[in-house]
């Protein structure tokens, strides 16, 4: 009898201890108002510093145009116009521009532009290809990388529309203060030599 009434009490202490577990394994795992990690993750990899970007009358944010760097016209109709390359606080170059459709039909941009690497690949159409070259230093420099391993780049432009332009940044590690000038690389368009700022 004693040894019966011990086993239920092990059962059930048992069964507590498994309800608690999950308890805390569901309140550790998150959920709620799914404005989570997800939401972190995106506003990191689709939006530029505040200091390289302005607002348009509609609350979006447009690189700032008022000067030019660089022009690079490719055969497939697009145009891209790096308008600033600035250092940041952090270590950072923010490369500002825009991406325009020349011709008169939809197109969908080069999926060269995505990057080789199964980890962006992922997560969509972005600019993970582009590259910094520093040729005073002899080194290259890729698109950052956040911790779930987004591009810290523009995301999602996929088809652009006949004469419409998409505003784009693409984050990298900022050259030595003595490089002045880089070379963009854009798979399947010509090299643009940009000055940094």
């Amino acid at each position: 009898m004693n040894m019966r009434h011990g086993t239920k009490a092990r059962r059930a202490a048992g069964s507590v201890l498994a309800a608690v577990a999950l308890t805390v394994s569901l309140a550790a795992c998150g959920g709620g108002d799914g404005g989570g990690d997800d939401d972190a993750g995106k506003s990191s990899s689709s939006s530029a510093p505040a200091a390289d970007k302005t607002e348009d009358g509609g609350g979006n944010t447009v690189p700032d145009t008022s000067q030019t760097l660089a022009t690079v016209n490719g055969s497939d109709g697009f145009q891209v116009i790096i308008h600033t390359a600035a250092r940041d606080d952090g270590g950072f170059l923010t490369v500002t521009g825009t991406i325009k459709n020349t011709g008169d039909k939809k197109v969908g941009v080069p999926t060269e532009w995505n990057g080789r690497e199964t980890q962006v690949q992922r997560t969509g159409r972005s600019l993970a290809g582009f590259t910094l070259v520093d040729k005073a230093e002899k080194k290259r420099y890729y698109v950052l990388r956040d911790t779930d391993a987004n591009p810290l780049t523009t995301t999602g432009i996929g088809l652009v529309d006949g004469g419409a332009s998409e505003a784009f940044f693409a984050q990298f590690p900022a050259p030595p203060d003595g490089t002045t000038q880089v070379d963009l690389q854009m798979p399947t368009m010509p090299t643009a030599t940009i000055e940094i700022s």
